[in-house]
């Protein structure tokens, strides 16, 4: 695992610093965020897309149903008028009068074709289309065909019509005048399905079928009519008309309506080319396999014959239920996408702009912070490269900034002013040493030499005087700055975030000064100084080791498993407890040559015994797949000089015994139950006796 570090051209600058916080957030967060909305806005419109053609659909089929209930309805109402029944009565034998009344029938209905036939299927009387003349509704009329037999159902009282596809033969008998409407030439279409066939002949017909009963509630005459969509362009422009009136649409969309019989365009005012209407052409493979093959409605842009369109398509079905059509609307789709665009690239500029003006301000903002930083830390450069004269000076800031400026000088007069008294304490005391080293030329050897003792203790007291001396005068101003530094942070609250790191700057040239002072006063009494026990997260130290042995890792086909479950601390030196378990990693690792699995479990440890709940700490458990520990191995294993392999001197795992012992911990080895590779564990104590510097009673180093 790689672990970041700062840059160093960021590490080393307060003006980095600040510019980079006052900068990221304008020029990622800005971004993101635009992103963001950009990525939000485009989904949010194409939403809006699929709910109106959604919405477009809904009023097509609503259409659509109405005709079809406008279609049986009608019928059903011819063929319960007392009209149709008084002329189908025995003593009327005028047949023309009966062909004319179904004629105004069909007019006022707006129907393709109306039809009587008796109870056993045979013809009596048929509308006459316009443009025929009488002889041809007298002529010979095949009976009724299967398809119109089929659907009779005596009783039946639903004015619903019904969708029916009918072979070219059999609307030919019933209707001849219609036969022109059914030859559909197929026409390449691109990204449809492949199709053998050249044309299509079927036709798709509304039709309703009702009885006409007498005044027993029997059948004398069955009345069949319907409209033929086969190429009705009145029926589609209807739709298009209703769905999308004008101005319906912004931006120059036109809006569409199409009737498929299969997947072939049978009626449509989709254009192939300037004026020819795309009937004919065929759906794309995609659409028809969801609305054809699997019933479902398709809500999504498609490409329709030549362009790009928001479509709606929902599938047609026969009076079985079979999928034999679609109902489609939708409107060209490349008006709303260059709108989109506009959008996006407006919505750019914005931001944009916003950035920019952000970033000046915040320049310009961060200019007045990092500059008395730098001032302040380039004076304590200069002091330390022997400048001691140097001050920061006055400054145009009059925040806390400018105070601890203030501060800084103030603490570097008192410097310069101890470090003169203890240059001039030193020459007197030079000059009185000189006396005394004069006055006492004339004694012997042994005189001489209680002289330089005598005037080695004289210095080192005068040292330890001046020491403690300077080390009062200094600890009151760097008190007066952590104060400042602390009251500004609790002043600042979240606001100083911003600033977070040259406080801490100045904090560490505090902390520095403090060092200072502290090792002049370890110089006078250094056994007043010492111990270096840590309270460690076991956890986060198994991980930390667990990076620093990556590399052997990569090496290998092990898989590691870490259960770190242990939720209290140890007490421990960092480096020895790390040395501790990278030694235990390594040696599981050459246990497994091969690969397999290393198993990490840390838990909670309590001893037994009535204090065992106040001690204890916390257990790790390395578990290896290697060929295990044998009974001499665990018997001699953590004695010196003792090892398995070829090219170890055996110490790895008896300086690991003394580390942990010295922290009141302890460390045993022994095998999985399987046998299948061996357990070491390490117990350790959450508040340890601090580490002694001497060895141990067995012998063992007391510090490594």
């Amino acid at each position: 695992m790689t672990v970041w570090r700062t840059p160093n051209w960021l590490a080393g600058s307060v003006r980095n610093k600040l510019l980079a916080m006052a900068l990221l957030p304008l020029l990622v967060a800005f971004p993101l965020m635009a992103l963001v909305l950009v990525l939000w806005g485009n989904a949010a419109y194409d939403r809006l897309l699929i709910t109106k053609v959604r919405s477009d659909l809904a009023v097509a089929h609503g259409y659509f149903e109405q005709v079809l209930s406008e279609v049986g309805s009608g019928t059903l109402g011819v063929a319960g008028s007392q009209a149709l029944y008084a002329a189908l009565a025995p003593t009327n034998s005028d047949r023309n009068a009966l062909n004319e009344q179904l004629a105004l029938a069909r007019e006022r209905l707006g129907l393709d074709f109306l039809l009587l036939y008796n109870a056993q299927g045979q013809a009596l009387a048929r509308a006459v289309p316009t443009g025929l003349s009488r002889a041809d509704a007298t002529s010979h009329i095949p009976p009724m065909p299967a398809a119109l037999g089929t659907a009779v159902q005596p009783g039946r009282t639903s004015a619903q019509a019904r969708l029916l596809l009918l072979e070219p033969e059999a609307l030919d008998a019933f209707a001849p005048h219609l036969s022109p409407r059914l030859r559909i030439p197929l026409v390449a279409t691109r990204n449809a399905a492949p199709a053998t066939r050249e044309a299509e002949h079927r036709a798709m017909v509304m039709l309703s079928t009702h009885p006409v009963l007498d005044a027993k509630g029997r059948t004398i005459a069955v009345l069949a009519g319907g409209l033929l969509l086969n190429q009705n362009l009145d029926f589609i422009d209807h739709i298009n008309r209703i769905v999308y009136p004008e101005g319906a649409l912004p931006f120059g969309s036109q809006g569409t309506a199409t009737l498929f019989m299969d997947d072939v365009r049978i009626t449509t005012n989709v254009r192939l080319f300037q004026d020819q209407r795309a009937i004919g052409t065929r759906v794309s493979q995609a659409v028809r396999d969801a609305v054809l093959g699997r019933g479902n409605t398709w809500l999504d842009r498609a490409f329709v014959v030549n362009d790009w369109y928001v479509s709606a398509y929902e599938p047609l079905q026969d009076a079985t239920g079979a999928r034999i059509g679609m109902l489609y609307v939708g409107f060209t789709e490349a008006p709303f996408r260059l709108v989109r665009y506009a959008m996006m690239a407006a919505l750019g500029l914005i931001f944009l702009l916003v950035t920019l003006l952000s970033a000046v301000l915040s320049i310009r903002w961060a200019r007045s912070i990092f500059q008395p930083v730098q001032r302040m830390n380039r004076t304590m450069q200069l002091v330390e490269e022997g400048h001691s004269t140097s001050r920061v000076g006055e400054l145009e800031a009059r925040d806390e900034l400018g105070a601890l400026a203030g501060h800084l000088d103030e603490l570097l007069d008192v410097i310069d002013d101890k470090t003169a008294a203890l240059q001039r304490w030193g020459e007197e005391l030079d000059h009185k040493v000189a006396e005394r080293t004069q006055e006492l030329e004339a004694s012997n050897a042994s005189l001489q030499m209680a002289q330089l003792q005598l005037v080695k203790s004289e210095k080192l007291a005068a040292i330890g005087q001046l020491t403690a001396s300077i080390a009062h005068e200094i600890n009151n101003p760097i008190a007066v700055m952590q104060g400042n530094l602390d009251l500004m942070r609790e002043t600042l609250g979240t606001h100083a975030q911003p600033v977070r790191g040259e406080l801490q700057l100045l904090d560490e040239q505090v902390e520095r000064m403090r060092l200072i002072v502290t090792q002049l006063l370890q110089y006078a009494r250094p056994t007043e100084y010492a111990g270096y026990v840590e309270s460690l997260d076991l956890n986060r130290t198994v991980n930390d080791c667990l990076v620093l042995v990556g590399h052997l890792m990569s090496q290998t086909q092990i898989e590691v498993r870490r259960e770190l479950r242990s939720t209290r601390r140890v007490g421990c030196n960092r480096q020895e407890l790390q040395q501790v378990i990278i030694n235990l990693l390594i040696n599981a690792i050459q246990a497994m040559p091969q690969g397999g699995v290393l198993r990490l479990v840390t838990q909670d440890w309590v001893p037994e015994g009535p204090h065992g709940v106040h001690a204890g700490g916390a257990l790790l458990r390395v578990e290896d797949a290697g060929h295990g520990l044998s009974a001499e191995a665990q018997e001699r294993l953590f004695r010196p000089f003792f090892t398995t392999k070829n090219d170890g001197n055996g110490l790895g795992l008896w300086i690991s015994q003394g580390l942990v012992e010295r922290y009141g911990g302890s460390i045993s080895a022994t095998n999985r139950l399987d046998g299948s590779g061996a357990v070491f564990t390490v117990q350790l104590l959450t508040d340890p006796q601090a580490p002694s510097a001497t060895a141990t009673n067995d012998g063992r180093p007391g510090g490594l």
